[in-house]
């Protein structure tokens, strides 16, 4: 066993190393596993895009259409009780943004241009909403028989989904964004 390289040797369930594979197919082995090694970041660095998606496109989303649940109205007033100017529209903008730009982040399209109406949004809300509150957005308290009772959120969860939008615009939106870029790519002239 002293003969045989360490990388062409394999281990049976006892942990006893046998010479089940010659120098060449070590050498095969070192290949692939050199050439999966190289791949598999890149596959994955595609596809860290896709939880983020996933989680601030429903977000935004699920926060429009519980605006559009309650009564738009319901929304309209409490924008007006915030003193934003234009209330009516401010509110609809912001219910429209993020209905329409959640489904595109959601969708992974036009994530660079999504991004800046749902920044804004989530800016506002911290400066008119969330600020006072502190950073935490898990304020507990008390716990009751009735369940835990929580107090008013800080910017804390606002921060996570800037951080999110910031890391989506630099890196891209996932796999589908090869390709389309592979398909926009000029075609190669033969030799």
């Amino acid at each position: 066993m002293r003969n045989v390289p360490a990388a062409a040797r394999t281990v049976d369930k006892k942990g006893a190393c046998n010479k089940s594979i010659g120098p060449r197919e070590a050498a095969c082995m070192n290949i692939l596993l050199a050439r999966s090694a190289r791949l598999f970041p890149a596959i994955c660095a595609d596809w860290a895009a896709i939880p983020l998606r996933l989680i601030v496109g429903f977000g935004f989303v699920q926060h429009g259409y519980a605006k559009l649940a309650r009564g738009a109205d319901h929304f309209v007033g409490i924008v007006h009780a915030l003193q934003v100017p234009m209330p009516f529209m401010m509110a609809w903008a912001t219910i429209l943004v993020e209905i329409f730009c959640g489904t595109a982040v959601l969708a992974g399209f036009f994530i660079p241009v999504a991004s800046v109406p749902m920044a804004i949004v989530l800016l506002v809300a911290i400066f008119t909403v969330h600020l006072p509150n502190g950073f935490s957005s898990i304020k507990l308290q008390s716990v009751t028989a009735a369940g835990a009772h929580f107090g008013q959120p800080g910017y804390e969860t606002d921060l996570l989904y800037l951080a999110a939008l910031i890391a989506l615009v630099i890196m891209g939106s996932g796999p589908r964004r090869n390709r389309r870029t592979a398909s926009v790519a000029p075609a190669r002239k033969p030799a």
